[in-house]
């Protein structure tokens, strides 16, 4: 897979992707991911790439053309028509399911914004869809740009050891993680559950996921309704709920 980000911040993004796990799969060649500087696609002798907007209103907009010749350089490099997605409060709020959607693609390009957004008429000419890594507004879009090729990227076969490393975490399969331990067995008159220590496989693993299923409704209970429940998992959540009227 090879991710471009287009921003006027390159820096910023190449200090993250260099780093820790992700940085060890792109050294390797199992990823690819740059950050390409809008600036040295602008016409002005300034390297200037915003303006302001037509009706008025507070701030600079980013120009439609430097972000268009930026958008035309990668794909002449890429050699493929890439999927290309802005990073905007504006859109669908990123899911895991819709990550692992993404990560079964071999090109992706992300704009990220920057000032009060872009001209509309880069989005209609060239953006795919738009993404929000939650309903608040940053100054920019590196950091959510950052934020979903993390997100991606751990699921792309080579970076992580093995499909084991991220399967079971918390919205992979919608259920948030179970609780996790480790050294030393007592920490500050807290110890670790027994079952953990058991060596029995089968115990181990129903516990895993009935703390699952536990923390889920005790954190998340909205999520409940898309996960894929057997009817032992039904069972035991009917008694969390009972417990929790006992308690109210």
């Amino acid at each position: 897979m090879r991710i471009d980000i287009m921003t006027l911040f390159p820096e910023m993004c190449r200090t993250v992707f260099s780093e820790s796990i992700i940085g060890r799969a792109v050294a390797k060649g199992i990823i690819e991911i740059n950050a390409v500087n809008i600036r040295d696609f602008s016409a002005d002798k300034h390297n200037r790439v915003d303006d302001t907007p037509y009706g008025g209103g507070m701030g600079m907009l980013m120009q439609a053309q430097p972000i268009y010749d930026c958008y035309c350089h990668i794909k002449d490099e890429m050699n493929a028509v890439p999927h290309v997605i802005y990073m905007s409060p504006q859109g669908k709020v990123l899911t895991q399911e819709r990550a692992k959607e993404l990560s079964k693609l071999d090109n992706i390009v992300i704009l990220c914004g920057h000032y009060e957004g872009v001209d509309e008429r880069i989005l209609e000419e060239i953006v795919d869809e738009e993404i929000s890594i939650g309903d608040y507004v940053l100054t920019g879009g590196e950091l959510p740009a950052l934020v979903l090729t993390d997100c991606i990227a751990r699921m792309i076969d080579g970076v992580l050891p093995n499909a084991e490393a991220y399967s079971g975490e918390s919205h992979f399969n919608v259920l948030l993680e179970h609780p996790q331990y480790t050294k030393p067995f007592s920490w500050h008159g807290k110890t670790v559950p027994e079952v953990l220590i058991s060596g029995h496989h089968a115990n181990i693993d129903e516990w895993k996921r009935q703390e699952s299923i536990r923390r889920t409704f005790e954190r998340r209970p909205e999520l409940l309704d898309k996960a894929s429940l057997s009817k032992k998992d039904c069972l035991f959540l009917q008694k969390i709920k009972s417990e929790t009227k006992k308690t109210d």
